[in-house]
C-alpha cells in the first residue's frame, strides 16, 4: 500500500500556528502509519504575489492525492482582491458537499441545553451567494443607488446534499431535518426541497422532517434532541447554520470541516478538512488558541486515506487521533475557551503521548 501524499495549504496568523501545533502529530511518529506531507503557501502574501496562483496549483494537486489538510486564511474586505481560497479550492477540486459535524465536547457543558446528539450539516459548497456575479447601478451614495447579485444553484449539487444526507442519517440513525426557505422561494430554493423529497423516497426507512430555515434556528434552540439531526443546506444558509451548531456544543473551535468531491456514485474521491473558524489575530503568538478542531480535521483526512486506499490502518489511525483529542477534553487538558488552563502546546503533547500509549 503507498504512503498517501497530504497536500498542507499553510495560512495566516493563529491559523497556520495551529496547524504547526498539529502537524508535530504526524512527525511524532504516534500515529503509527506513515504520512508524506507536501505544503502550498496561501497565505496572504503569497495569493496576492500569485495572483491566486498558488491556489489553483494546490487544488490541482489535491485532485491527484485526493488529500487536503488546511489552515484558516485572511479573506481581504476590497473589492476586486484575491478574496477567499476557498471558492477556488472548491471549485479546482470539484467539491460539491461541506460537511461540519457538532458534538459533545467530554467535559464541556452545551450552551444549549437538551442538546446530546451529534448535529451535522451538509452545505452547498458551490454557487449561491458565493461567486455570484454582483454590481450598483446609479450614483454611489445616492438614495437611488442599487446594490443587485444574482445568484445560482444546480441540479446535481442539490441531488448531492439531499442524498449524501440521507446516507449519512441512515448510518447514524439520525433523522434528515431543515431545509431551506421553499415557501418565499419555490423556485430557487425549492429545488433543493424538491431533491430533499426525493431523496426520501429513495430511502422510506430514514426519518425525514423538512423545517424551513428559520424554524430550523428556532427548534434547534428551543427542542430537545436525542437522535443525531443531518441537515441539508444552502451555501449561505449552511455556512451560517454550521457555525451556530459549533458553538451550541460549546466552542466554535471543538468541531472540523470536510469538503467533498464525490464521484457518481457519491463516494468521495476528493476530500479537504480544515478547522472552521477563522485566523483569530488576537491569540497569535500567545499559545492560548484551541487545537482542537485542527487536530479533528487531521483525523478526517485519515479516515479519508484509508477510504481511499483501503488502508484500515488510516481509519484505525484516524479514530484513535479522535479519542485522544477528545479523551484530553474530558480529563481536564483545556485551553481558555473550554474553561482551562491548558496551552495549545499542552494540548497537542497530551494527544501525542496518549497516542504514544
Amino acid at each position: 500500500m503507498n504512503t498517501p501524499t497530504v497536500i498542507v495549504c499553510d495560512g495566516d496568523e493563529t491559523g497556520q500556528e495551529l496547524l504547526e501545533e498539529s502537524l508535530r502529530v504526524v512527525a511524532s511518529g504516534a500515529l503509527g502509519v506513515p504520512v508524506d506531507l507536501e505544503h502550498f503557501d496561501l497565505s496572504l502574501g503569497a495569493r496576492r504575489a500569485t495572483d491566486n496562483g498558488v491556489v489553483r496549483e494546490a487544488a490541482g494537486a489535491m485532485r491527484e492525492t485526493g488529500l487536503g489538510l488546511k489552515a484558516a486564511t485572511i479573506t481581504p474586505p476590497e473589492r476586486g482582491g484575491v478574496g477567499s481560497p476557498n471558492r477556488l479550492l472548491r471549485e479546482g477540486i470539484g467539491g460539491s458537499v461541506i460537511v461540519r459535524t457538532g458534538r459533545r465536547i467530554p467535559g464541556v457543558a452545551p450552551t444549549v441545553t437538551g442538546i446530546n446528539a451529534p448535529i451535522v450539516v451538509v452545505r452547498m459548497a458551490v454557487g449561491d451567494a458565493y461567486g455570484a456575479a454582483e454590481g450598483r447601478d446609479g450614483e454611489p451614495g445616492d438614495d437611488g443607488e442599487v446594490a443587485w447579485r444574482t445568484e445560482r444553484i444546480e441540479r446535481s449539487v442539490c441531488r448531492r446534499v439531499a442524498e449524501y444526507c440521507f446516507i449519512a442519517a441512515a448510518e447514524s440513525d439520525g433523522v434528515v431535518f431543515g431545509g431551506p426557505k421553499w415557501t418565499v422561494s419555490p423556485t430557487y430554493e425549492g429545488m433543493l426541497k424538491e431533491e430533499m423529497d426525493a431523496a426520501a423516497e429513495r430511502h422510506p426507512d430514514v426519518r425525514y422532517r423538512p423545517v424551513l430555515i428559520d424554524a430550523t434556528y428556532a427548534l434547534l434552540m428551543t427542542e430537545n434532541h436525542e437522535r443525531p439531526l443531518v441537515i441539508p443546506s444552502l451555501n449561505r444558509d449552511g455556512d451560517c447554520l454550521s457555525d451556530l451548531v459549533i458553538a451550541m456544543f460549546g466552542s466554535i473551535a471543538g468541531a472540523e470541516s470536510v469538503l467533498l468531491s464525490l464521484d457518481g456514485e457519491l463516494r468521495p474521491i476528493v476530500a479537504m478538512a480544515e478547522a472552521p473558524h477563522g485566523t483569530a489575530p488576537s491569540l497569535q503568538g500567545k499559545n492560548v488558541a484551541n487545537p482542537m478542531a485542527m487536530l479533528l480535521a487531521l483525523a478526517a483526512v485519515l479516515d479519508q486515506a484509508g477510504a481511499l486506499s483501503g488502508g484500515e490502518a488510516y481509519v484505525t489511525a484516524g479514530h484513535r487521533l479522535r479519542r485522544a483529542t477528545l479523551a484530553g477534553a474530558a480529563e481536564g487538558v483545556r485551553t481558555f475557551d473550554l474553561g482551562g488552563e491548558a496551552t495549545t502546546s499542552d494540548v497537542v503533547d497530551d494527544v501525542i503521548a496518549r497516542l504514544s500509549t
